[in-house]
């Protein structure tokens, strides 16, 4: 029975000894034992990076007053060029050749001032003689005006 009794001294010590390496809990449970209540928040997502808008591409007049007249432009990485479209389609001519700073943040309102190419409009006969010319950009569309004979009309342009 001695034997007993010190196996389970034994077993008692060695539980104290384990119990004083492990910090205790303010309620006496081994921190070890102790579970981490978990949180029912969900983490927020990290924002995503917002691009720019991609202007580059063809747009067509969406403000036309009639069927077979519109007019149409590209832009490129740096050029903006916009045309006059009659006869149904059959008939392009040359309004604007410019300079195009795409947008560098990603804005909902994004104006840009193009500087006109003249050497690329000189010989147009319907174009644009303004040194330079203010486009704007807004709800995935392009605006500009344009000026004929001392009437100025704002053309709005979708992406084709």
């Amino acid at each position: 029975m001695k034997a007993l009794v010190a196996v389970a001294a034994a077993g008692a010590i060695v539980a104290l000894l384990a119990g004083c390496s492990t910090p205790a809990t303010s309620d006496g449970t081994p921190e070890a034992v102790r579970t981490t209540p978990t949180s029912s928040a969900t983490p927020s997502p990290t924002p995503e990076a917002v691009e720019p808008p991609d202007l580059a591409g063809e747009w067509k007049q969406n403000n036309s007053a009639s069927a077979d007249g519109w007019m149409t432009a590209t832009i490129t990485a740096d050029t903006v060029t916009a045309s006059f479209v009659t006869n149904g389609g059959d008939t392009t001519s040359l309004f604007w050749v410019g300079s195009f700073t795409p947008p560098s943040d990603d804005s909902s309102h994004y104006v840009w001032t193009s500087t006109r190419d003249a050497a690329a409009t000189e010989s147009a006969l319907l174009a644009s003689t303004d040194a330079t010319k203010d486009f704007s950009y807004e709800d995935d569309e392009i605006s500009f005006p344009v000026t004929i004979a001392g009437s100025t009309a704002t053309v709005r342009m979708s992406r084709e």
